[in-house]
């Protein structure tokens, strides 16, 4: 259904609303904090400028090239240093007390501008034993773009990223398909050797824990994000993974043919998205949504090229800012590597747009334009997940797969990340585990795969290595995700084919915030109560194992 005036009134309530609100903030701020604050705004543009310029998206911006802006950056960081150390903490309203804490953790903020998100380490130098954490770190990450973006299949160079994604869901011979699976053994293998005690990701993994002591992990971030304790998440994990042991089939299943066996849905529409069609289908379906993406200041750099980062992503260029009563918008930057299109390129596609809407939608003062990682991660799936809804492919695709293979589809995948959620909560609580026995005891009790405690074919996700814990915002974030869409369909209505209210409704409700609320707060005042696994747990209880179980 359409509903243009009643769309246009909440646009123009939320516009009032946000004005007001970055007026007020920006008019209220002491003087000592509303410089410092300028200065972070600028610090922080001038870090998205380098990092857009290192990604290889562009050569220069703003008419300065990548020394300019460097220049520019540390002169920017040295002021922001010397303004934040003149501010007392003394009389501070509770907002400008809360900005200025987040612009003191100057760790988004380093010395180096460097960007993180390309390699700039080398694979080789992971076996050394003299590396810290954050070489080892470097070496580790570059391994997934040297090794994971030069695997040989049968006399031919394929990706990580066309392995996993497409290949494995494709290949119908099982014994080609184990050779397939076999093909990214290099990988699991740059990263953690033969699986002794010293490997580079079990280092990785035990100075990653000593650090988490110390400072606090992706998991204690994530606990904190929605006011549970770790110990809480991972009994919600286990519970998730629990109740889809019991509606998937127990019959036992090789790891390489996992994905093939729950991914009929991408075989049957694979055709219906090849790559040219993956940018109209996101753009009409965000438009539907009433996010117009031509209009929000979105730069995509989506082709497979050398030296590029191994993992889709999506970050600022400039934020943006309420300067004279005018709101200057954010520009923003999508990052993926897209070789051919089909139905998972697509989710992941309308998943990283997700975080974009996101982004544009934010409507604060300088210190609070940011983002929660484990909410960004978990706003992103809530229009992304509609991928698998049969409504969503009738009207985008032109056909669609039965519900019950598209279910399937969908919470298998959703299912390996709360395995790899559990996996890292149980490596860092327990750093001198045998993470290949940690995967076997999760996968072969949960996910019903044989046994194969030889191989550490767990270490596939880029993630893994690059920040030890970050796979929670997944696993985690799908409770959020799942909760988050509950609550949308039963205040405003369905949402699987569009409906022009529904950006500006979510906007007001929890995006233009950024990191001014807590998400505990903010998801408890959008929900009506503490987030809860339940959502989650009655969408799996959809699946019937008698019609939806592997054949």
């Amino acid at each position: 259904m359409n509903h243009p005036p009643t769309g246009l009134l909440l646009a123009l309530l939320l516009l009032i609303v946000v004005v007001s609100i970055c007026a007020s903030v920006d008019q209220g701020a002491s003087s000592s904090v509303a410089k410092a604050e300028n200065v972070y705004w600028e610090t922080e543009n001038a870090y998205g400028a380098i990092a857009a310029i290192d990604s290889g998206l562009i050569k220069t911006y703003g008419g300065k090239d990548r020394a300019a802006w460097a220049k520019t950056y540390r002169e920017k960081r040295q002021e922001l240093v010397a303004s934040l150390a003149k501010v007392s903490d003394q009389g501070l309203s509770p907002g400008d007390s809360r900005a200025l804490a987040h612009m003191r953790e100057l760790e988004s903020l380093p010395e180096d501008p460097s960007h993180s998100l390309e390699p700039i380490g080398h694979c080789s130098d992971a076996p050394r034993k003299d590396l810290n954490y954050s070489a080892l770190h470097d070496a580790l990450y570059a391994c997934f773009a040297e090794i994971g973006d030069n695997l040989q299949f049968e006399g031919a160079r394929v990706n990580r990223e066309a392995v996993l994604d497409d290949l494995l869901l494709q290949v119908s011979e099982p014994e080609k398909r184990k050779a397939l699976f076999l093909a990214l053994a290099p990988m699991w293998q740059a990263v953690n050797g033969q699986n002794q005690a010293d490997s580079p990701y079990r280092r990785l993994i035990a100075m990653a824990a000593a650090n988490a002591a110390k400072r606090g992990s992706p998991v204690d971030d994530a606990a904190r994000s929605i006011g549970v304790s770790p110990q809480e998440i991972e009994h919600w994990l286990e519970q998730i993974l629990d109740t889809w042991r019991q509606v998937s089939s127990d019959k036992p299943v090789e790891p390489w043919d996992y994905e093939y066996n729950d991914g009929e849905a991408e075989r049957m529409l694979d055709s219906a998205i090849p790559r040219s069609a993956m940018e109209p289908i996101t753009q009409r379906y965000y438009h539907d949504l009433g996010a117009d993406l031509d209009q929000l200041h979105i730069l995509d750099d989506l082709n497979p090229r050398p030296g590029k980062a191994p993992v889709a992503y999506t970050d600022w260029i400039t934020r943006g800012r309420m300067i004279d009563g005018t709101w200057h918008p954010s520009e923003l930057r999508i990052s993926a590597n897209y070789g051919r299109g089909g139905l998972g390129a697509i989710d992941e596609f309308i998943h990283e747009n997700g975080h974009a809407i996101y982004y544009a939608a934010i409507r604060t003062r300088p210190a609070f334009m940011d983002t929660d990682s484990l909410f960004d991660e978990a706003w992103a799936d809530v229009p992304a997940w509609n991928v698998s809804e049969a409504a969503w492919q009738r009207k985008y695709l032109g056909r669609e797969a039965p519900e019950s293979v598209s279910l399937r589809d969908h919470y298998s995948g959703v299912m390996e990340d709360v395995a790899w959620a559990l996996f890292e909560i149980r490596m860092l609580k327990t750093p001198t585990a045998d993470p290949n026995a940690v995967w076997t005891k999760i996968t072969s009790r949960y996910l019903h795969i044989i046994p194969h405690p030889e191989w550490s074919w767990w270490a596939v996700r880029v993630q893994l290595v690059d920040e030890p814990g970050y796979m929670v915002n997944y696993g985690l974030g799908s409770v959020i995700t799942a909760d988050v869409r509950q609550h949308i369909r039963e205040a405003l209505g369905p949402f699987e084919t569009g409906d022009p209210r529904w950006y500006g409704w979510v906007s007001q409700r929890l995006l233009h915030y950024g990191i001014e609320r807590p998400p505990a707060d903010l998801l408890k005042d959008f929900l009506g109560r503490p987030v809860s696994p339940q959502a989650l747990l009655n969408n799996l209880r959809r699946l019937d194992s008698t019609t939806k179980g592997r054949e």
